[in-house]
């Protein structure tokens, strides 16, 4: 059966439902994970959801701030809230989807932007950024089957990772090396994540890294295709159990210029599973 699951920061799922449904309209993806929901749990719009189709719903949430959210079609043969780096913020979420067989884990995450400051010592938000990445890292390490193991394999992680990790997953590779978002000790842990379980970038496996791919525009610019000044912070990874199954991928770039948009778009991954 093919399996299509999207991500999207959708920054505020409150102010930005009607985009939402005319997403999951148009688009018809099995699950859809967010991320910045912005929204306490006892006023996340289920109804809306519920009337979309997504019958299976695990929400983590919090008032004005961060916030994941796993919504399905498929089923959840299981479902946890993890906190991260000795915080509650409402940062990752993990669903085992129920498609027969083996499930699969689905990790939702929504790491630290890290301010505006590349220094841990000066800025707080980007040393949180940077042990989220050592310790999510290690966190795979740890979840991942034992050797010999049939089950357990087949893992899926999608969010904003906020770390454009390519030189062409941004719009200028010597500019932005001082930005955070792409600077090396970024990269670096980006790098040691995808490692500690053999992460396959899903959309690369489509797009070559020479070809230029982004997810996000700033609001800054007020010609967001004219500039094309992007970065690609939003991610589908599948472990290589999962490798055979990847048959699609898609970018849907058109929701930016939609009422109220956010300045993510989705990123879309299908799985013969």
């Amino acid at each position: 059966m093919p399996l299509t699951i999207a991500t999207w920061n959708i920054n505020s799922v409150r102010l930005r439902i009607a985009n939402i449904a005319r997403f999951a309209s148009e688009e018809r993806p099995d699950v859809l994970c967010l991320q910045e929901t912005k929204c306490p749990d006892d006023q996340f719009p289920h109804a809306a959801f519920e009337a979309m189709g997504f019958t299976h719903r695990l929400i983590h949430g919090m008032k004005s701030y961060n916030g994941v959210a796993i919504l399905s079609r498929v089923p959840f043969a299981k479902t946890e809230i993890q906190h991260r780096v000795g915080r509650e913020d409402c940062r990752h979420v993990r669903a085992w989807l129920d498609v027969g067989g083996d499930p699969i884990a689905l990790d939702n995450l929504y790491i630290p932007a890290g301010g505006d400051v590349p220094d841990p010592d000066e800025n707080d938000k980007f040393r949180h950024k940077l042990d989220f990445y050592r310790e999510i890292a290690d966190w795979f390490v740890d979840v991942a089957p034992k050797k010999g193991a049939r089950k357990g394999k087949r893992s899926i992680a999608v969010g904003d990772l906020n770390v454009a990790p390519l030189e062409h997953d941004v719009w200028s590779h010597k500019q932005l090396l001082d930005v955070v978002s792409h600077t090396p000790v970024e990269v670096d842990l980006f790098g040691k994540m995808i490692a500690s379980r053999d992460w396959i970038d899903v959309p690369r496996r489509f797009v070559p890294p020479s070809e230029k791919l982004y997810s996000w525009w700033s609001y800054r610019n007020s010609d967001w295709r004219a500039s094309n000044r992007g970065r690609r912070l939003d991610h589908i990874l599948a472990t290589p159990a999962l490798s055979d199954a990847i048959s699609a991928y898609r970018i849907v770039r058109d929701t930016r210029d939609w009422e109220k948009a956010s300045d993510h778009v989705p990123v879309m991954a299908t799985f013969e599973v």
